[in-house]
């Protein structure tokens, strides 16, 4: 018997790609038969992301999704039409059995293309405030899964986000001092990891650097993690201080995961999605954008005793004062946000979501069993 054949439609960005392939990982491992096209456009990182994971991308034309009355938007119609023409051969070309988007501008014309072809559609939104695409989606189709509660959307089941074996197998405490030797940190004693993101975060930076002197004083080692075109002086210390590693850029963050005790970050959807899912307590700086998305994505986390939560405006080396240390000079308190961390956390969405499109389309999924 052969695999299902499902076409996956999340392009553009990193949020929407990657748990588009970490789901298209979990449907292979459940079903190794699977044949799964990814759809993408020539815009963002699509063509990087996409095949660097193994998958056949088929590109088709761009269509942005404005949020206002402006040009772009009167141009849309023609821009969807081609699109969904393009998406259409894609489906017919392959075979396909089902289409799951995951947001983004493939995923608008792959959901109408897959409802012209009665294709089974799935639904599936990383972010607490819903976009365009899947909005539209869920006048479509009943198959529609969100990452948390908070993030509504007509007749959504939660149920995570599909994210990495990498994150998802990690055990902390058993690769904890490997990781903090390939960090240079010391086996013992608290450390906590900063990073804002892929590109960094100013304000993160400053916070935490001007607040060295007193995480030194304390005895808490340091992971900061700057962005590859930021950089911070490390601070003069002796040789008995805790170090204070600064690093530009970590390629594969579950080893940095495992070094430390506590992060301060931003609250992108992926990044709450894996600190949970490995129960790493977080010191959540919410991004001031978007209609406050950021601080809707940590609020599940927050509110489960696993997280503390931030504005940037309010973020400065007092409240690194004030409010990191002494959590981190808490062994027990660490322990506790752990575990509530760990319970608000999905590890399984991606296997979740895919064992509900094998049974849409009539495969078996004993594997999964």
């Amino acid at each position: 018997m052969t695999g299902p054949r499902v076409v996956v439609a999340g392009g553009h960005s990193a949020g929407h790609i990657e748990p588009m392939i970490n789901f298209a990982d979990a449907l292979r491992e459940l079903d190794p038969a699977a044949e799964v096209t990814a759809l993408g456009t020539v815009r963002g990182l699509d063509t990087t992301l996409i095949p660097a994971r193994g998958y056949p991308l088929e590109l088709i034309p761009p269509v942005p999704l404005s949020r206002k009355l402006d040009r772009e938007l009167l141009r849309t119609p023609g821009r969807l039409r081609a699109a969904v023409r393009a998406v259409g051969g894609v489906l017919d070309a392959v075979r396909a059995e089902a289409v799951v988007g995951f947001g983004g501008y493939v995923a608008a014309p792959a959901y109408l293309a897959a409802r012209r072809r009665r294709l089974p559609i799935f639904v599936h939104e990383a972010n607490a405030l819903p976009g365009v695409a899947n909005k539209m989606a869920t006048r479509i189709t009943k198959h529609v899964y969100t990452a948390a509660p908070n993030a509504w959307l007509p007749h959504a089941t939660p149920i995570g986000i599909p994210l990495r074996p990498a994150i998802t197998g990690l055990d902390r405490a058993a690769v904890r001092a490997a990781a903090r030797e390939r960090y240079g940190l010391r086996p013992d004693g608290p450390a906590l990891m900063v990073t804002g993101g892929s590109q960094g975060a100013r304000s993160i930076n400053t916070a935490v650097s001007n607040a060295a002197e007193a995480l030194r004083t304390a005895g808490i080692q340091v992971l900061h993690i700057t962005g590859p075109e930021n950089s911070i002086d490390p601070p003069q210390r002796d040789v008995t201080d805790p170090p204070y590693v600064v690093v530009g850029y970590v390629e594969e963050m579950h080893h940095a995961y495992a070094a430390a005790d506590l992060v301060i970050c931003r609250s992108g959807a992926m990044t709450c999605a894996e600190l949970a899912a490995v129960g790493l307590p977080a010191a959540f700086v919410p991004l001031p954008l978007r209609g406050g998305e950021q601080r809707l994505n940590a609020e599940p986390v927050v509110a489960a005793g696993g997280a503390l939560i931030i504005d940037d405006a309010d973020l400065d080396a007092a409240w690194v004062e004030s409010a990191l240390i002494p959590v981190l000079s808490s062994p027990e308190r660490i322990a506790a946000m752990s575990a509530h961390a760990s319970a608000a956390g999905s590890p399984d969405a991606g296997k979740v979501l895919a064992r509900h499109v094998l049974r849409a389309v009539g495969h078996s999924i004993s594997k999964a069993d």
